[in-house]
């Protein structure tokens, strides 16, 4: 069985992580935002850098402009936003062309991408995801981000 451990990223302390979220479902993205820099903060990381974009479609390519950096580049990239699935298969489009795109960016660059695009059925699902602080995937996003740069720095 798999133990939640606690521990301390000391190497990234110095380091710079960077947010793209979406605007679109601010209501949602604010308060995963907020958990993030709030994981970030208590964990030593001062250095967070943070950019808006219309919707989720648009996370991608910034994320991969961050991610190509030769100033500025980040240790880790999290990617926060709400797709709400409607009447049509448009969000479906969405969310699997975000994951696709996130993903190749990271085996790409390999700079980690942290993929917290929500498709989600209904806005009682994204309260639950996004608003409930024991369940806010910003701050899951983050601790997966802290967890990814500490070991890529290990391997490099």
């Amino acid at each position: 069985m798999l133990q939640k451990t606690t521990r301390t990223y000391n190497s990234l302390k110095a380091s710079r992580i960077a947010i793209v979220a979406s605007v679109y479902n601010a209501e949602y993205v604010d308060s995963m935002i907020e958990a993030a820099l709030e994981t970030l903060a208590s964990s030593g990381v001062d250095d967070v850098e943070l950019i808006r974009v219309p919707g989720a479609f648009e996370i991608p390519v910034v994320a991969a402009k961050l991610a190509r950096r030769k100033r500025l580049r980040p240790k880790a990239v999290l990617c926060l936003g709400v797709i709400l699935r409607g009447k049509t298969t448009h969000a479906e489009h969405i969310g699997n062309s975000v994951t696709q795109s996130l993903a190749q960016i990271a085996t790409e660059t390999t700079v980690p991408i942290i993929h917290e695009v929500l498709l989600l059925e209904n806005k009682a699902q994204a309260r639950s995801r996004c608003v409930m602080p024991k369940t806010n995937r910003g701050s899951e996003a983050a601790h997966t981000a802290l967890m990814m740069a500490d070991l890529m720095s290990e391997i490099s």
